[in-house]
C-alpha cells in the first residue's frame, strides 16, 4: 500500500517493520475513502530529512475533506480552494506576529527550510475525524521525537493530543511551545496572541541558526 523508497534515513525507525504491518492490514479492510492519498501519507517525512529538521510543528490528524490533505500537518493543496480552517488561523497569527500576509496554502516551502510538519495520526477517512485514532499511527511519533532528540530543535505544539505526544521533549534543551490548536472552536483559547512564529525564529537566531521565513515563497 505505501511505497517506502523515498523515506531515506527514517525507515530506520523499528515503526517501519514492527507497527506499520498491522496499520496496512487494517487500512486494506477500510471500506471508507482514505484521507491522503497513500503516496502523500509519509510526505512530512519525505520532504524533510532527520538531520535537517530545525523546526516540529505537531498536529493532530489530516484534513477529513477530499482534496486538502497531501500529507502536510496543517498545510492544504494549492488546489483546493475552500475553507482554510485552522490554517487560516495560522495565517492571522503570522500577520499578527510578524506582519507577514501569506497567500500560499500549500506549506511545502516551510518543509524545505527545515520544518517538520507532522501529525499525530497520517490517515483520516473521509469525513471522520479521528476515524484511525486507534490504529496505531501515535508509536510513530513517539520514535521520531527519541531519533530528534540528538540535537535541539524548536517544537510548536498545538492542542492537547500533540502536546500529549511530545511529552518526553524536553523543554530545557529545546523551544517547546504549547498551545490550544489553531482550529475554529479553540484559537481563541490562547493560540492567537501565542507568537510562535516571532518565538521560534529568535530562538534559531540565538543558536547562530537562520530564521525560517515564513511568508510566501517568493519571498525566500
Amino acid at each position: 500500500m505505501f511505497d517506502l523508497s523515498r523515506l531515506g534515513a527514517w525507515a530506520a525507525l523499528p515503526f517501519f517493520n514492527d507497527t506499520l504491518p498491522a496499520i496496512q492490514t487494517n487500512l486494506s479492510t477500510e471500506t471508507r475513502n482514505i484521507l491522503p492519498p497513500a503516496h502523500l501519507v509519509f510526505n512530512a517525512l519525505e520532504q524533510v530529512q532527520p538531520d535537517d529538521v530545525r523546526v516540529v510543528i505537531l498536529g493532530q490528524d489530516p484534513y477529513h475533506t477530499p482534496g486538502k490533505a497531501h500529507g502536510l500537518a496543517f498545510s492544504i493543496t494549492d488546489e483546493f480552494g475552500g475553507k482554510l480552517d485552522s490554517l487560516g488561523n495560522i495565517f492571522k497569527e503570522l500577520e499578527s506576529d510578524l506582519g507577514l500576509s501569506r497567500r500560499t496554502t500549500q506549506l511545502d516551502d516551510w518543509a524545505a527550510q527545515g520544518v517538520l510538519l507532522l501529525n499525530t495520526i497520517l490517515t483520516v477517512p473521509e469525513a471522520t475525524p479521528k476515524g484511525h485514532a486507534n490504529l496505531g499511527w501515535q508509536s510513530l511519533p513517539d520514535q521520531i521525537f527519541a531519533r530528534l532528540a540528538d540535537q535541539p530543535r524548536a517544537y510548536l505544539l498545538w492542542g492537547g493530543p500533540a502536546q500529549k505526544a511530545a511529552r518526553a521533549v524536553d523543554p530545557q534543551s529545546n523551544l517547546k511551545l504549547e498551545t490550544p490548536h489553531p482550529s475554529p472552536l479553540s484559537a481563541y483559547r490562547g493560540f492567537f496572541g501565542s507568537r510562535p512564529f516571532s518565538q521560534t525564529n529568535a530562538w534559531l537566531r540565538s543558536r547562530g541558526h537562520p530564521a525560517i521565513n515564513w511568508g510566501d515563497p517568493e519571498d525566500l
